[in-house]
């Protein structure tokens, strides 16, 4: 059964006004509606992205975002900041309208988009907490019933007849996602609450969480760059990016993609691309991965990957260090290198490559830190810049294989450096 239906939403925004034109934008509007013809101001605008300056004050924070979700999914909607999100979930709640097309839902729908909308500073914590609910669509019976729940799961009991405007940001975002929760709507829709609170508190929101999906079947949206609890909650995933949907369904794929769609360097020369890694002691010339078995990187693969670098130091030890990352932003591996010792370092370009056996990397996107040292002390140079992809593979009963996983695995003796002088 669908719980919520996107059927070619759009939204427009007109830079600098409240509302999307003047009055005789309206007028403009009015007359070709009335002759039966499209909006004009349809046809113009640009994409929602924020590192261009743009030529038009109309933007699309959003164009032709169609999804279906079922009763009971728990999804998670990612991408950068400005890719549309919180407009997203604003139309969702309708809160406001979309430009163009519809959208369908299929129960009450609970919103929790801004920490303590709809609380009002000079009331106490258990007046809001009936305000808040009444404007949630709770009836004062249903917010009775839930109030000694809703106020032990905020864990302000002792200063909840206190007026909000004394309480802190967390104590704030705790009353009003524990009203919201403990709602008994069909569709929770929650926008960045773990943003704020402790991390006591954002275990807590996720249970809670879990249990609305997984215990009592309702249907949670949830925004977060937090994409360990994003992949930890959800099994469906949104991915927008300058207001397009560019991925929709599992999860883990949308992650994936998410990484791939981030400043991460799949590979990388400096004599081509246009970014230039380097300063006054180091410079990254090119970057490299390639499968050590076969024609794709894939968990049975193992991969090779290959540095150069100028250095540009002399009579020192250099060392470096290399710090995987996964797409949900965890360290799955470390290893490092002494490159040179005595104090004999000289100044020249080198090639560092090292070997990441097989089955220890599971399907995923990855990144790494790589720390130029010296002396064991003191970073010469550092860099988040370089990724690669791991492939899924199925075995003959259609599975996605896993690899065992190794943590920290000590690959340092696969390490090669050499002078290319």
């Amino acid at each position: 059964m669908l719980a919520l239906k996107a059927e070619n939403i759009s939204k427009q925004y007109r830079l600098g006004q409240v509302g999307t034109g003047t009055l005789s934008h309206d007028l403009n509007r009015f007359w070709h509606q009335v002759r039966g013809k499209e909006d004009p101001y349809l046809k113009i605008g640009e994409a929602n992205d924020r590192s261009t300056k743009g030529i038009s004050d109309y933007v699309w924070s959003l164009q032709d975002i169609n999804f279906e979700i079922e009763q009971g999914d728990a999804v998670g909607i990612i991408g950068r900041n400005g890719a549309g999100k919180s407009t997203l979930l604003k139309l969702l709640s309708k809160v406001t309208k979309p430009t163009t097309g519809k959208i369908y839902t299929n129960g009450r729908i609970a919103s929790l988009l801004e920490v303590g909308t709809g609380f009002h500073p000079e009331m106490t914590g258990r007046e809001n907490v009936f305000l808040n609910g009444a404007i949630l669509g709770m009836t004062r019976k249903e917010i009775t019933r839930k109030f000694d729940e809703i106020v032990d799961f905020s864990g302000v009991e002792r200063y909840i007849d206190t007026p909000v405007k004394r309480y802190s940001s967390g104590m704030y975002v705790r009353l009003a996602f524990a009203v919201a929760a403990h709602l008994e709507s069909e569709i929770l829709i929650v926008d960045e609450v773990l943003a704020v609170g402790d991390a006591e508190f954002q275990k807590k929101c996720l249970g809670k969480m879990g249990d609305v999906t997984k215990g009592e079947g309702r249907t949670v949206l949830f925004v977060s760059h937090n994409i360990t609890a994003i992949k930890e909650l959800c099994n469906t995933g949104i991915l927008l990016d300058k207001g397009k949907l560019i991925n929709y369904g599992d999860v883990n794929k949308c992650i994936i993609e998410y990484q791939k769609n981030s400043d991460v360097k799949f590979s990388y020369n400096s004599k081509i691309d246009k970014e230039n890694f380097e300063n006054e002691k180091i410079k990254v010339n090119s970057y490299k991965t390639e499968p050590i078995n076969g024609d794709i990187i894939d968990i049975r693969s193992g991969i090779l990957v290959t540095v150069s670098f100028t250095s540009k130091l002399e009579s020192i030890n250099l060392d470096l260090s290399f710090m995987l990352k996964n797409s949900q932003d965890l360290t799955v591996m470390s290893t490092g290198l002494v490159l040179t010792e005595n104090k004999d370092s000289q100044k020249g370009e080198f090639t560092v490559s090292f070997e990441i056996p097989p089955y220890t990397l599971n399907e995923d996107s990855y990144y790494f830190d790589l720390f130029w040292g010296i002396n064991r002390s003191e970073i010469a140079y550092k860099t988040e810049s370089f990724g690669f992809e791991v492939h899924g593979m199925k075995n003959q009963f259609g599975e996605i294989v896993k690899s065992p996983g190794v943590l920290f695995p000590k690959i340092s003796h696969k390490f090669s450096y050499e002078n290319n002088a």
